[in-house]
Formats: C-alpha cells, sequence, structure tokens
C-alpha cells in the first residue's frame, strides 16, 4: 500500500484530500500543526470507513521539527505521494505590514514546502514512483490586493514545482501545483459574503473542498503520469 502524507490536512481542503486519497487506496498520514485532535478525528472517521489512515503533528516551519517528523515516518517506509497542503494568512497592505505578518505566511507556505519535501525525496525516488502535488492559489498568479506575503509565497511554491518537477521527471516522479480560487471553507465565509463572490466568479458560486480533492486524487494516480510542471487553476473561470 502507498503512503501519502496530506500537510495541513485537518483543515477543509486538506482534509477533503485525505479523504479522496484514502478512497483511492491509499495509507493516508494526516498532519496538523496544533489541532491534533481534529486530525486523529479524522484518521478515525478514514479507518472506520474502511481506509487506512494515521495522524501526525508538527509544525513545518520548524526545520528542526519536520526533520525528526519525517525521520519518524520514514520508519515504515517510504512516502510516495506528497501532498504541501499546510499554509496561513496573515493579511494586510504590505505599508503597513509586520515582520511577523511577512515572515510567518512565507515560513509555512514557502519554507514549509522546503522542510517537508526535502527529507522525503530520496526515499520516494529510489522506489522510481512519486507524486507531489502543491497548493498554490489564485493569489499567486494573479496577485491579490492585501497578500503580498501570501501571493509571494505561493508564487514561490510555483517555482518551485516547475524546477522540482525537471530533476526528478527521469525517475517517474511527478511535480504539480494547484491554484484554488475560492473554496468554501470557515476561513472564508467573512471574506467572501454571496454578493462577492457573484462578482468575482463567473460561476457565481464558490467552489467545494472535494473539487480540489478530486484533482488532487488524478493528479496522485497513474492516469496523469505524464502530467509534470504543471499549474492547474481550479477557480470558476476566474482567470
Amino acid at each position: 500500500m502507498k503512503r501519502a502524507l496530506v500537510t495541513g490536512g485537518s483543515g477543509a481542503i486538506g482534509a477533503a484530500v485525505c479523504r479522496a486519497l484514502a478512497a483511492d487506496g491509499l495509507h493516508v498520514v494526516v498532519h496538523a500543526n496544533s489541532r491534533l485532535e481534529t486530525a486523529q478525528a479524522l484518521a478515525e472517521e478514514i479507518r472506520t470507513a474502511g481506509g487506512s489512515a494515521e495522524a501526525v503533528c508538527f509544525d513545518v516551519a520548524d526545520a528542526a521539527a519536520s526533520a525528526v517528523a519525517v525521520e519518524i515516518l520514514l520508519q515504515d517506509g517510504p512516502i510516495q505521494v506528497l501532498v504541501n497542503n499546510a499554509g496561513i494568512h496573515r493579511d494586510g497592505i504590505l505599508a503597513g505590514m509586520s515582520q511577523e505578518q511577512w515572515h510567518s505566511v512565507i515560513d509555512v507556505s514557502l519554507n514549509g514546502f522546503f522542510n517537508v519535501t526535502q527529507p522525503l525525496l530520496l526515499p520516494m525516488l529510489r522506489t522510481r514512483w512519486g507524486r507531489i502535488v502543491n497548493m498554490a492559489s489564485i493569489a499567486g498568479v494573479m496577485g491579490n490586493r492585501g497578500q503580498a506575503n501570501y501571493a509571494a509565497a505561493k508564487a514561490g511554491l510555483i517555482g518551485a514545482t516547475k524546477s522540482l518537477a525537471q530533476e526528478v521527471a527521469s525517475r517517474n516522479v511527478t511535480v504539480n501545483a494547484i491554484a484554488p480560487g475560492i473554496i468554501l471553507s470557515p476561513m472564508i465565509e467573512d471574506a467572501f459574503p454571496p454578493e462577492t463572490i457573484n462578482s468575482l466568479v463567473p460561476m457565481k458560486r464558490a467552489g467545494h473542498p472535494e473539487e480540489v480533492a478530486d484533482l488532487v486524487s488524478f493528479l496522485a494516480s497513474d492516469k496523469a503520469a505524464y502530467i509534470s510542471g504543471q499549474v492547474i487553476s481550479i477557480n470558476g473561470a476566474m482567470a
């Protein structure tokens, strides 16, 4: 059974991804930063439904903690599907943005990608099969007012995706990025009321986490073996 790690697996999109990959027959490692109980409950839900899952908790922005956690995970074998989904918002216009706002977002979304992916690469490459899916954002493609830090982190993640895809292609490992637009979650309820969504999204609705998860499921499958180094937007025709 192939093993998958989903960082930020306790959030809305992450949870949907975990469920989808488990339904595909993978053993899923549900990652959380601080909400270990939520991740454990999701893992139990997956097991109850007949899938295979476990929960882990560590801060992807902490290089030392990530290294220890990854080393423990690798004791049970390589991770062959990695979904770098962990990310945070600290929004504000750049003129008033603090050092903490800037660095915390970069640390989780971009440095966190490195801290988790780098130590998992060689074991994955030795299997000569792997799938890495990085969760970017429409902000990383188009920019967004008040999110210079988030857009910079996600744009950096896109650049890393394209570069890493070239480095690992000969080992049958694909690396792709997904750029969601407005996706239903507790985080967007206040920021994007229905009238705002109607004006921004040609499809006149927000996306569902399950729709993003279905795309991850496809990219993590053998059906997507020749797709790599791509940024795939899922945003209801916003761009």
